[in-house]
């Protein structure tokens, strides 16, 4: 009799592909499995833990920030303020990128509304005009 979960049950508990488990496995996410006639066998603790790599991932971490998250801080260091530490740097994180995209929206709804036929024309204009785009 086999015990543990295979790993298309786990995948199907988790609404994953067994490859993407194969590949949280080789990244560290998740603990080598057991293994019963050449089969991996996994205990009921993977599905807990899959819900937290998937949580990690729906808010936008990496694989490698998920990996700090489960195994990057000491042993005392509660998962609320992991979560909180890592949290806060993607938060810095999406508020620069929120920065650079509005930037970008301003350029494109600003920018090339000339008539120029040929783009020397443009090149032309802008130099003159000195109105470049916006330093990064």
């Amino acid at each position: 009799m086999r015990s543990g979960l295979s790993i298309g049950q786990v995948a199907r508990a988790a609404e994953l592909a067994p490859s993407a488990i194969r590949y949280y496995e080789k990244a560290g996410l998740l603990p080598k499995p057991g293994r019963q006639s050449g089969q991996r066998r996994y205990g009921a603790e993977t599905a807990a833990r899959l819900r937290i790599i998937q949580l990690a991932r729906a808010a936008g971490f990496t694989i490698a920030e998920t990996r700090t998250f489960l195994s990057g801080f000491s042993p005392a260091t509660t998962p609320a303020a992991r979560w909180r530490t890592l949290a806060g740097r993607k938060l810095a994180e999406l508020e620069a990128q929120s920065q650079r995209i509005a930037r970008m929206k301003r350029l494109l709804e600003s920018s090339f509304h000339c008539g120029c036929v040929r783009i020397e024309d443009c090149e032309r204009a802008i130099a003159a005009s000195r109105c470049g785009p916006p330093a990064p």
